[in-house]
């Protein structure tokens, strides 16, 4: 399944200054049974988000209106937990395309590279920064340049550089996914398939 290219993104964020963010909390257990990848944004953090019935908790950040956008900033060890990949999906079909933290899961991170969610992992001290300007001014936006592998506080002249796999940046960068990527490949693949003896 292709996915939106990732070039720059531009955007407002999202402030969840919570450190050891695990996979349940992302996704409770009990909203794993779906085999599509729709429809998990609505349980996106859903013991946090709601109380019984439905009823939205007024205190947590995804129901403030005042702090929106396509970024989410995380505490540190975000993604900790079991493997499951709908955590991911759950970030994506949200609205989210971006997640910011000081350190990731491992296999978090990869699940979201494989799915359209770029990963940037900054240091302790510019997400303190980030923090700092998103409270002072909710309007204040990011700039991620996955091309440059930069990411910027407009506004400010803070800016970080983040590392990333050149395989999942070079899939992000043109939409793809990994059957994306080998079908496009699919010609080379054929032509050093006839070339090689069996």
């Amino acid at each position: 399944m292709a996915y939106d290219k990732f070039k720059i993104l531009e955007s407002t964020a999202v402030p969840l200054p919570i450190e050891n963010i695990d996979t349940d909390q992302i996704i409770p257990a009990r909203f794993l049974k779906a085999t599509e990848r729709i429809g998990f944004g609505d349980n996106l953090f859903r013991d946090w988000r709601y109380i019984s019935h439905n009823i939205p908790k007024k205190d947590f950040v995804l129901n403030n209106s005042t702090f929106k956008g396509k970024i989410l900033v995380g505490g540190k060890n975000f993604g900790s937990g079991s493997s499951r990949e709908h955590a991911a999906w759950a970030i994506y079909d949200y609205g989210f395309r971006c997640v910011v933290s000081s350190f990731f899961a491992d296999i978090f991170r990869n699940n979201c590279l494989n799915i359209g969610v770029l990963p940037v992992q900054v240091s302790t001290e510019f997400l303190e920064k980030i923090f700092n300007n998103i409270y002072e001014n909710p309007k204040t936006k990011l700039n991620i340049d996955l091309n440059q592998q930069i990411i910027r506080i407009l506004g400010t002249d803070s800016s970080e550089s983040f590392e990333i796999n050149e395989y999942k940046k070079g899939n992000m960068l043109n939409g793809y996914d990994d059957i994306d990527y080998l079908m496009n490949i699919k010609d080379s693949i054929e032509k050093f398939a006839k070339k090689t003896p069996l």
